[in-house]
């Protein structure tokens, strides 16, 4: 294959096969992703590809194969409807755009949900890694948003329309219908983190009681006695499960009270959180936070009432994202290989898109402690 054979103008199907050394049906059935093509020929399409510069017609390649060649990335919550959604009607119609990124709903709420997400890095790590996973093989993610019934429905809607081919569902409370919903309607979804109820859908999370379990451990090893804890938000699973695997072994180790202020997984919350410990418990030599952000509020209400990290308090964090880096000193903290997770979640989502009758699954990862300056 040679330079001379590339065309001198848009380049077409009959091209790529002219310089492959195949028929032109053969190069629509590797273009369009069939299967029963032998690799060397695969392999050899794909390089006349790229030598051409042919790039696929999307509509009409989406008439053959019947895909969007789209993914759904939506990030769901739950929680009080805003009276705008519960007071317009439900036109069934989804505002998403084809487009890499997208967001629906504009009403006070959804703006304030939109804001918490894009301020939370765990977020745009997830992005990171289904990005990472989708370009490759040209198939792009289009951001949702589903904080209200109304943008529930609005996603649904849109993947029945075909509009996108599956979801990737991160949701944001354990109360969140979204995965039930797509669910009953027989979509293809995997979900980022177990449901907090049953829902035959796959999903990856983490080992999170295992994760807490380290934290606990690291602060017994540096010779912390007199412990305390901001929890996750107590109606996510992972904020339980975070807050149960430090008590279970913080109590294994002869401590069996500690000192636990819910926080919501924002640094604010983390700094009202740390403040209430001070005043309730003075003489505290360690904390634990269910995430960085808010690891990362406690210590700066550690630093504002005098108190040295770690030398007066070690603080543990949870996630190893990038405000454990920013933190001063670098948080000790808690890995969860969010941007892997993304990817693997994905992977399973293409998979369950081309054996449709495959079984539900789960994969769980494991948490891995990163010491640095704060523990």
């Amino acid at each position: 294959m040679t330079d001379d054979l590339r065309p001198t103008g848009a380049p077409t199907l009959e091209d790529v096969a002219r310089a492959a050394g195949v028929s032109r049906a053969t190069v629509s059935r590797v273009v369009n992703g069939v299967r029963n093509v032998d690799p060397m020929i695969q392999e050899a399409v794909r390089r006349a590809v790229s030598v051409t510069g042919y790039a696929p017609n999307r509509a009409a390649r989406s008439l053959v194969t019947r895909r969007a060649d789209a993914i759904a990335l939506v990030v769901s919550g739950a929680g009080i409807e805003p009276a705008a959604d519960r007071e317009a009607p439900d036109t069934g119609e989804s505002g998403a755009p084809g487009g890499e990124v997208s967001g629906n709903g504009s009403s006070g709420k959804g703006s304030s949900f939109t804001a918490q997400v894009f301020a939370d890095p765990f977020f745009g790590r997830v992005v990171t890694g289904v990005v990472d996973y989708l370009r490759p093989r040209g198939m792009h993610p289009v951001l949702m948003f589903a904080e209200s019934s109304r943008a529930r429905a609005e996603v649904v809607a849109y993947l029945r329309q075909g509009s996108a081919d599956g979801a990737l569902v991160v949701s944001t409370h354990a109360e969140d219908p979204l995965p039930a919903l797509i669910a009953e309607a027989g979509l293809a979804a995997v979900l980022f983190a177990r449901p907090a109820r049953p829902v035959p859908v796959s999903y990856v999370d983490l080992a999170h009681q295992d994760g807490a379990r380290l934290a606990a451990e690291h602060l017994l090893y540096r010779g912390c006695r007199r412990t305390a804890t901001i929890s996750g938000p107590l109606d996510v699973p992972a904020g339980q499960a975070r807050l149960t695997g430090f008590r279970d072994t913080m109590a294994r180790h002869g401590h069996p009270h500690i000192p636990v202020v819910e926080g919501q997984f924002t640094q604010e919350s983390g700094e009202a959180a740390m403040e209430r410990l001070l005043a309730e418990h003075p003489d505290l030599d360690g904390v634990f936070a269910a995430n960085d952000l808010m690891a990362l509020g406690a210590c700066h209400v550690l630093r504002e009432h005098g108190r040295s990290v770690p030398g007066d308090v070690a603080v543990v964090g949870f996630d190893d994202s990038s405000a454990a880096l920013a933190c001063r000193p670098p948080l000790t903290t808690v890995r969860q290989p969010v941007e892997g997770m993304a990817a693997e979640m994905t992977r399973l989502l293409l998979e369950r898109l081309s054996r449709p009758d495959g079984p539900v699954t789960s994969v769980i990862f494991e948490p891995e402690l990163v010491v640095r300056g704060s523990a």
